[in-house]
């Protein structure tokens, strides 16, 4: 059990409790009767992890009763125990990710919400605690010990939490970088995870932002970035110097990116350009000679690298799932998939000997489920599922589809039709990101959405990634503009399709969706019946102002612009006097990625242009809807208001009459 104090101020020490016993809750709670909420609760289980030696694994548990709460635990698989680890309430502190680093001890990563200045932002601590709780936890990183090494004691570093290397073969130790020295100039530290004992390897230099290590653990590469002018260089060392291996800019060029070595330290995995789409490769780094790994026709190579830990080589890189080019993890995945032939399984966790493995498997109609597999016993059997509350006979199979913009760029989109014949009404659902993109699989927004009778069209606009370097440069300077056009183009669309009506469609949106809900009520007023917008932005030129707090200030204006009179232009702020569309907004009170003042502006534009809105603030909110009492509101209010604008799907029953009846 474990008080925490050396993690937070006093003032935060209360918001991550003490164990409590097993008994005082129970594992999830009974699906509630409201339709929505068995769709709002936060999955029960999250990220199960093996132990080195496969004998324990370490999740997440939220627990849903008169209060919610999310517990770090641990199951001994010999001997049937139970530990629950840490507590938190998922307000001001949470728990951002673990890992086992020997098979006695955690590292953990908690994230709270703090203040640099004026300016609102999240800070990283590092916890170490034994798998049973025993002793309590600990910050890894103890500010005291570092700063004396540092020369400026006035700066404390805002994030703790990178770990360049686990360092698996000195399980009593890891590597860190961490800007001790200079803001934003990280050097590297080893930290001995048992009392928390420090050494600096490397002190920041030239610029480097990232760190990487070899296989053998030797800190081999640099990569650099100039925040002003976007100049980037990975920069490999040799000896007492530097090489340059890539450089070009950030902001305006295709470039290269280091994504890990092979077993042989000469062989560096990077991601590079096969013309317009990103590719893996290797680079030998005493010839130069490029090799390609794997590229994926039409599409990005996204994600990384995959290791095996008996040959402590890479075997596959995480793209779209999985890929392997390791012959025996080929074997065992198809040998999972033809075990459970109706799901997408991915390997998520494995012992070091590679005998018991978690898989993940989902379906679109399935939520997710976690299963324990073990290799000489030619078993696998279900550990947790995510959301057994979800009928899931209700949900439906996704389409992936593709339409056509007005100008012809092709764009893909994921459609999901309800049970029935339509038209349907219809949810228009853009993602965030902007840059990111929508899968197949269980999607529990979309899941609520055909729970309730409505079609759903998730568009992978311009800008989204995946897709290419230049689709997803189409997002500079490019909010409101033919990236909007897609969101409008894939509504008409529907419509043309035969699964939507003109006049019974909502469009629904978190972050940047947001934006684009709130915009498509500018551009598009007849369009939509409704709009909702989570957490979305409303005033670019705000978004713009407030970078200036943060070191990555022109880069947010390569991407936004820096002409006020346009960024008014592409604003639903500025232009709420033209707005129609019934909205929703809801945001949380302590987002930090998007400040509430984004909807609280709006709706004071709403009001007093005598509009019809509502507004929603949640308390100790942030961006992700991590608390679970905020999830239930959003979903709550979201619920009612879909349900006042848009009109249920019409019966196909057919009128019987008697001819000549009086």
């Amino acid at each position: 059990m474990s008080s925490l104090k050396a993690l937070l101020p006093t003032s935060f020490i209360v918001l991550l409790c003490l164990l409590i016993p097993f008994s005082a809750f129970s594992a999830t709670s009974a699906a509630k009767e409201n339709g929505y909420e068995a769709f709002s609760a936060l999955p029960t289980y999250w990220t199960p992890s093996l132990s080195p030696d496969g004998t324990k694994i370490a999740f997440v548990q939220n627990v849903e009763q008169e209060e919610a709460f999310s517990m770090l635990a641990t199951f001994d698989l010999k001997k049937g125990e139970k530990h629950y680890l840490l507590r938190s309430d998922n307000e001001r502190v949470k728990i951002n990710w673990y890992n086992w680093v020997n098979n006695e001890r955690l590292v953990v990563s908690a994230r709270y919400e703090t203040r640099r200045g004026t300016t609102k932002v999240h800070d990283t601590r590092l916890l170490s605690i034994k798998f049973d709780g025993e002793g309590g936890a600990f910050n890894l990183v103890e500010w005291e010990r570092i700063k004396r090494r540092a020369g400026n004691p006035s700066h404390v570093p805002q994030f703790h939490d990178d770990v360049i290397d686990w360092l698996p073969n000195d399980p009593d130790h890891i590597l860190i970088a961490i800007d001790a020295e200079v803001l934003g100039l990280p050097s590297v530290y080893k930290v001995n995870v048992n009392d928390g004992g420090v050494r600096r390897l490397i002190r920041g230099k030239k610029r480097i932002r990232d760190w990487l290590t070899d296989q053998q653990h030797n800190v081999r590469i640099g990569v650099s970035l100039d925040f002003d002018s976007g100049e980037r260089e990975v920069l490999l060392k040799e000896d007492d110097g530097w090489r340059t291996l890539f450089s070009y800019n950030a902001m305006t060029e295709k470039g290269e990116y280091p994504a890990g070595f092979a077993k042989d330290p000469n062989i560096l995995f990077f991601k590079g350009y096969k013309g317009d789409y990103r590719a893996l490769y290797t680079l030998n780094l005493t010839t130069n000679e490029r090799t390609e790994i794997y590229a994926d026709d039409g599409y990005d190579v996204n994600g990384g690298l995959i290791y095996s830990p008996v040959t402590n080589d890479a075997i596959g890189v995480r793209h779209n799932g999985r890929f392997y080019w390791d012959e025996r993890y080929v074997a065992l995945q198809n040998g999972i998939d033809a075990g459970l032939p109706d799901y997408d399984n991915t390997l998520v966790s494995f012992s070091d000997d590679e005998q018991t493995y978690i898989v993940y498997a989902e379906s679109d109609t399935l939520p997710g489920a976690y299963l324990l597999g073990n290799r000489e016993q030619g078993t696998l059997d279900l550990l947790f599922e995510q959301y057994a509350q979800i009928d899931s006979t209700v949900l439906s199979e996704h389409e992936l589809v593709e339409y056509e913009a007005r100008d012809g760029i092709k764009i893909e989109a994921y459609l999901t039709l309800p049970k029935g014949k339509g038209p349907f009404p219809t949810i228009i659902h853009p993602h965030g990101g902007p840059g990111a993109r929508d899968f197949s699989g269980f999607d529990y927004w979309t899941a609520y959405f055909t729970s309730k009778g409505y079609a759903v069209l998730r568009p992978n606009f311009r800008g989204s990634r995946g897709y290419g370097y230049s689709f997803a440069q189409s997002q500079m300077k490019g909010w409101g503009l033919a990236m909007q056009d897609d969101i409008t183009d894939a509504a008409n669309w529907m419509v043309k399709q035969g699964y939507a009506e003109q006049d019974n469609m909502c469009i629904v949106g978190a972050s940047y969706g947001g934006y684009a809900a709130l915009m498509a009520t500018v551009k598009t007023p007849e369009l939509f019946q409704c709009a909702v917008s989570f957490a979305g932005v409303s005033s670019l030129k705000h978004l713009v102002i407030h970078s200036r707090r943060f070191m990555n200030n022109e880069f947010v204006k390569n991407q936004i612009g820096d002409d006020y009179d346009d960024l008014e232009a592409r604003s639903p702020y500025y232009n709420a006097k033209s707005i129609k569309t019934p909205i929703l907004l809801v945001h949380g009170d302590e987002d930090r990625i998007v400040p509430p003042l984004h909807s609280r502006y709006m709706a004071d534009e709403l009001e007093d242009y005598d509009k019809v809105f509502k507004y929603v603030e949640l308390e100790s909110g942030d961006h992700h809807l991590s608390i679970q009492r905020n999830r239930h509101i959003f979903f709550k209010e979201m619920d009612a208001f879909l349900e006042q604008y848009l009109k249920p799907a019409k019966t196909n029953a057919t009128t019987l009459s008697v001819s000549g009846a009086q």
